[in-house]
């Protein structure tokens, strides 16, 4: 296996660094390493970034094979930087059973450019009447510990406390699509003067904050965990706030977008900015801003939601609902919060990468660049920007709310378990992946996912 020598690189953006990886672990990190046998890397200007663990991503496969892929997927997550992304439930067949779980990790083995952590459902076919099978999931070649109906609410209480007792007997947690269906019927956007102003049924913030303030007293009086995903008002922001400090066991996320535009992108028709739940008010934004910036908000999520174009091509009213947003998604935290002197990239670490790890049970990433870590690393430069054209993803799908817009950095390298993804901005080849971890010695392979080379199918070009 290839041994490299990241030379330069600013970690964290605090400190200039020299980075060596050999079999798939960082095995120095200092001033003025030796580069003898090592492939360099001049990462002069770049931050160095623990690979990005995204804890909210739709894959689609199985059964929506035309809107994304594993594989698909999987590269633009590493065109992002990612190195790990946990792909929700709501798949076709559903992911409800050890079955299906099984199937959507081995294909993320596969594709060999991230760890594919399948999200298990919490009800069965995200029905919302009966458990799934959570136990199965959790005990399977999986291992299964976040689960969530995300795209569904889990609107029964009685459903809702008896998932987070189940899932607390795991040491897992419920990650919650907060949304009254019977307040949210037929919406189309946030509900406000702009909703009114175009004829469209609104989506009232009220619809997402009783089931938050909800689900934190259950999950308080079960002593369980819930993830509140997607927050989208300041309401919801207010309520996250009061249940930290009343020692309920929640954690929430937010999404780029919602960290950026705002409902009055609606005023163009433009199905791209339809999403659920719904871009806000500028206050609200303002307000999410500020949470992360506290710590009220502990993770950020893609929600990476990838449509064909038939589902976005069309009226307002037909439209999907979601964007994508893997290969967006820092540059977007970047515009949002660092350039607005709101966070430090250290902190960006913490928020798409240590923490989500660790929400997720993703026990080999959100690891600091380290000795003996695995070298899971993003090299990032700050200073690029470029003109986002949705033509140009890896996804299947091209329905990015971004498209014609300038952003600030890009991703130049990604690395993920030593062997690089993401070189000089361009993806790898499945082959010369596979050619590269074949030749790694058996002590590399000690990860967390078994056979993880073993499996990879490499005659096959990406």
């Amino acid at each position: 296996m290839t041994t490299y020598l990241i030379r330069h690189a600013n970690i964290l953006g605090e400190s200039l660094r020299d980075i060596r990886i050999e079999e798939g672990f960082i095995t120095e990190v200092g001033e003025n390493l030796s580069s003898e046998n090592a492939t360099v890397v001049e990462a002069r200007g770049l931050i160095a970034l623990p690979g990005l663990v995204d804890p909210h991503t739709h894959l689609r496969e199985p059964g929506r094979e035309d809107s994304e892929t594993v594989l698909t997927g999987s590269r633009a997550a590493a065109a992002g930087g990612y190195t790990c992304v946990n792909a929700m439930a709501n798949t076709s067949p559903v992911q409800d059973t050890a079955g299906v779980v099984e199937q959507v990790r081995n294909l993320g083995i596969e594709a060999g450019y991230v760890d594919v952590c399948p999200v298990g459902a919490v009800s069965a076919g995200l029905a919302g009447e009966h458990l799934a099978e959570l136990a199965a999931m959790a005990h399977s070649d999986a291992r299964v510990r976040y689960f969530s109906d995300d795209g569904m609410c889990v609107a029964d209480p009685v459903l809702m406390r008896r998932a987070l007792e189940y899932v607390k007997s795991v040491g897992g947690v419920v990650a919650q699509h907060a949304q009254d269906p019977r307040l949210t019927a037929g919406a189309q956007m946030h509900e406000g003067d702009i909703s009114a102003e175009l004829g469209l049924a609104g989506w009232p913030a009220v619809a997402e904050e009783a089931i938050v303030a909800r689900d934190m007293l259950l999950a308080q009086h079960v002593g369980s965990r819930v993830h509140i995903l997607h927050l989208s008002t300041a309401g919801s922001v207010g309520l996250v706030a009061w249940g930290k400090a009343q020692g309920m066991p929640v954690s929430a996320e937010v999404t780029p977008h919602h960290l950026s535009l705002d409902h009055t992108e609606a005023r163009s028709y433009d199905p791209r900015f339809k999403v659920n739940p719904p871009l806000r008010t500028r206050e609200d934004v303002e307000a999410l801003r500020a949470a992360v910036a506290d710590g009220t908000i502990d993770v950020i999520g893609t929600d990476h939601a990838p449509h064909p174009a038939e589902d976005k091509d069309c009226e307002w009213a037909g439209a999907a609902n979601g964007m994508i947003g893997l290969e967006t998604a820092l540059s977007v935290v970047q515009d949002s919060l660092v350039d607005t002197g709101l966070i430090r990239w250290a902190d960006v670490a913490r928020l798409m990468s240590f923490a989500p790890a660790a929400l997720c049970q993703n026990p080999s990433q959100g690891r600091p660049i380290a000795p003996g870590e695995p070298a899971n690393i993003c090299l990032y430069d700050p200073q690029a920007s470029r003109v986002i054209h949705g033509a140009d993803s890896h996804s299947t799908s091209s329905n990015t709310p971004w498209e014609g817009r300038r952003l600030p950095g890009e991703v130049r390298y990604t690395f993920y378990r030593g062997v690089p993804t993401l070189w000089e901005g361009k993806l790898r080849s499945r082959t010369d992946m596979y050619n590269e971890r074949t030749a790694m010695e058996p002590a590399a392979h000690s990860t967390d996912i078994s056979s993880f080379n073993t499996q990879r199918k490499g005659s096959e070009n990406a």
